[in-house]
């Protein structure tokens, strides 16, 4: 007997590309299966006029694709992982995470343009980001750009800004790599954690072993080990905080920046571990970054 699998979305472009790349693996793994999208304006789509650390956080991109999980309206979402709140509901796990694709931030000029005009503000969204431009061009003013991807692209080319600084996933899977003016390192900025890789989220008690095939296991582990450094220091999706782990093998390194709000300092370091000590890789670089200050 088919059963029908709706995938619930953000309906900005972007997120329904993100959703369609788990409905073409679905169509392919679940072949006698309706597989349908649903899309929805979250709250965090609505508020533009304001930075996310003043409306409430990135949870605000979730709270409706919860909702509708819950009423039984939709059997899945699919997220942004750097767009997800640290503590997930029990009720709602997370059940698989994509391959990771290109974690870095970019640097995004005008349309057209090949020089950098650097007397207009540069257009970045996060606190995380802001930290860092600062240490690599301090003369530069970073000015908050909120809206989807298309959006914030409308707003450089129109001349509100000289520059962005985006995600390269987001620009690569809407087919806008040639956008990209310069990447970042993550020696360089180091990015959100979680950048880059999908979350499939489902309900508890629910089977969902046809996601099995669609799970990395190098992005499961990344992810942890991110996600445990910033838990650990309690950083919301807006706080200026920043998490990168790369798995090779069997081995997983990884990247943090903390900020100290009590003595606005930024202290940066790394780790190396075993892949299955992904969490307690992430709780140990964080402890240890706090304590610095100390």
């Amino acid at each position: 007997m088919s059963r029908q699998i709706r995938i619930g979305s953000r309906e900005s472009r972007l997120a329904v590309i993100q959703s369609e790349m788990v409905m073409e693996y679905l169509k392919k793994e679940c072949p006698g299966d309706e597989i349908t999208l649903v899309t929805m304006k979250t709250t965090g789509d609505k508020i533009l006029d304001r930075t996310l650390d003043k409306i409430g956080g990135k949870g605000l991109f979730v709270k409706e694709l919860d909702r509708a999980l819950m009423d039984n309206r939709t059997d899945l979402s699919v997220h942004s992982l750097k767009d997800m709140p640290m503590e997930v509901p029990v009720e709602l796990p997370l059940i698989a995470f994509s391959r990771r694709e290109d974690p870095r931030d970019v640097l995004v000029l005008p349309e057209g343009s090949d020089t950098w005009d650097t007397s207009l503000p540069l257009g970045c969204s996060s606190q995380r980001r802001i930290l860092q431009l600062k240490e690599l061009y301090p003369q530069v003013e970073c000015k908050s750009v909120r809206g989807n991807v298309l959006t914030r692209l409308q707003k450089l080319d129109s001349g509100e800004y000289g520059a962005l600084v985006l995600a390269a996933a987001g620009l690569k899977r809407l087919g806008l790599e040639h956008r990209i003016s310069r990447y970042f390192d993550p020696e360089e900025i180091i990015p959100a954690a979680g950048q880059g890789i999908l979350a499939v989220q489902g309900k508890k008690g629910e089977d969902y072993s046809y996601m099995k095939n669609f799970a990395d296991r190098d992005a499961a582990a990344a992810a942890c080990c991110e996600r445990a450094f910033v838990r650990y220091l309690d950083g919301g999706c807006s706080s200026p905080v920043a998490a990168h782990a790369r798995v090779i093998g069997d081995r997983i390194s990884l990247l943090g920046l903390y900020y100290d709000e009590s003595t606005g300092t930024c202290r940066k370091g790394s780790l190396e571990g075993a892949v299955p000590e992904a969490e307690t890789l992430g709780i140990c670089l964080a402890k240890q970054l706090k304590e610095d200050g100390k």
